[in-house]
């Protein structure tokens, strides 16, 4: 299975499925709440301190947040598949493109892929990091590429006519890549017809959460 790790949804997988990115709304605006009474206080002082506390407190309760959901959607992929295929990204690059900054950082890719590697080792599942250059560009279906600003959320070839979700496409090419660097061949003589579902199906934050994987 590839993965494509979108900007409107946390992942989209090549067999249609999509997760939601975590609401982390209503925290982010308690740690601006309390980080706006930090800046008030007297640097140094008790009540300084006390909110220097409170401040790192919330923080803390965020990346532990992201972290089980990050466990509880690994656990579901290494779990449901024997081989995930995953782009090997520039998160740097990434981070700096604007706009994409904090949605970036909240998602912590990097965190993301190596749970992602644990959890293959620790069950026999294959993770593979492939080559990210293209997959966005390419047409899964004859390779050619066409260029696509991000506010472009549809895949449409120029020249095969193959239409499709953006990240749908990207995934594809994913797990293209993914085959090619096990030295596979493809299971269909039409793959892109074959891999490519009718329909997809919407996985939100909340039933990660909730269910503990996306499989239970």
């Amino acid at each position: 299975m590839g993965i494509d790790l979108g900007i409107l949804n946390y992942i989209h997988t090549s067999d249609g499925e999509t997760v939601d990115w975590l609401d982390l709304e209503d925290e982010y605006e308690r740690l601006r709440r309390e980080q706006r009474t930090l800046s008030r206080k007297e640097n140094s002082s008790n009540n300084y301190e006390k909110q220097r506390k409170e401040v790192a407190k919330i923080k803390r309760h965020l990346r532990r947040k992201v972290l089980d959901y990050q466990h509880k959607l690994t656990t579901w992929l290494v779990t449901e598949y024997d081989a995930v295929f995953v782009e090997d990204l520039d998160v740097t690059g990434m981070l700096q493109e604007d706009g994409n900054a904090r949605n970036k950082h909240d998602a912590a890719w990097r965190q993301f892929i190596t749970l992602l590697e644990y959890k293959g080792d620790l069950y026999g599942t294959r993770v593979v990091q492939v080559e990210a250059r293209g997959t966005t560009k390419e047409c899964a279906q004859c390779g050619v590429e066409s260029e696509k600003p991000i506010w472009v959320r549809e895949h449409s070839c120029p020249s095969c006519g193959f239409e499709c979700d953006r990240d749908a496409n990207a995934s594809l090419n994913v797990l293209q890549s993914g085959f090619q660097e096990l030295g596979l061949g493809w299971p269909e003589s039409t793959p892109v017809e074959t891999a490519l579902p009718t329909d997809t199906t919407q996985v939100s934050a909340k039933r990660v959460i909730e269910a503990g994987s996306l499989g239970a």
